[in-house]
């Protein structure tokens, strides 16, 4: 039987903490003891990047378009270094619009469900994926409030909140914290509901409650 390590101060709250960065899906909070329904906590982070991949694709076709347009005017009229150059510039502005798209889809996903808590952690061509179980992860940050968030247990640990600005690492700190103690608290409930109930000896007889005397 799973027991839970939430204290008894907050068992007897009904203190909640509102989502500004997660999204919680499954019962409700006031039917969440009481149902056996999905529940779920998901957080999604991505880089702020003005263009997606496609869209950096057609830019960079428009701007080849134009430039190689113009280099070809002025090298029809005699200038013919005008050319070179113009490749030159479309080379450099290339390579650096392909390490602005490798990383334009940069993200990070935290999913709690079921008996898992995910980590996903996306940069470039590189992808890192923790998974952790709930009842044994710790949420404490690395050096302060403004530092990243440090998700550890069982041997494992991975940083989060690379894309949230640091004075808002505190209350996605906090939003982790309380996901997890609802969890635990979810997870206590449904294994006492799951427990069998225990024989009562009749008082009178000494005999269990529903057993025969053989006699």
């Amino acid at each position: 039987m799973l027991t839970s390590i939430t204290s008894p101060a907050w068992r007897a709250s009904s203190h909640r903490v509102e989502f500004r960065f997660g999204r919680e899906t499954g019962a409700p909070w006031g039917a969440a003891m009481q149902s056996r329904a999905p529940w779920s906590v998901e957080w999604v982070f991505k880089r702020n990047s003005a263009f997606a991949p496609r869209q950096v694709l057609w830019f960079y076709a428009s701007l080849c378009v134009l430039s190689l347009g113009l280099a070809s005017v002025f090298w029809l009229r005699g200038a013919s270094m005008v050319m070179p150059f113009a490749w030159i510039e479309l080379l450099l502005v290339g390579a650096a619009l392909v390490v602005y798209a490798r990383h334009a889809a940069d993200g990070e996903r935290i999913a709690l469900k079921g008996d898992r808590l995910t980590v996903e952690n996306t940069s470039g061509s590189r992808v890192r994926r923790v998974a952790f179980q709930p009842a044994w992860v710790r949420v404490e940050p690395r050096h302060g409030d403004r530092s990243m968030i440090d998700l550890s247990g069982q041997g494992q640990r991975i940083s989060v909140g690379r894309f949230v600005r640091p004075e808002l690492r505190v209350q996605l700190a906090e939003e982790l914290r309380w996901a997890l103690r609802r969890w635990q608290q979810r997870a206590g409930r449904g294994a006492q509901r799951e427990e069998p109930p225990a024989v009562q000896p009749d008082a009178a007889a000494g005999v269990p409650t529903g057993v025969k005397d053989a006699s």
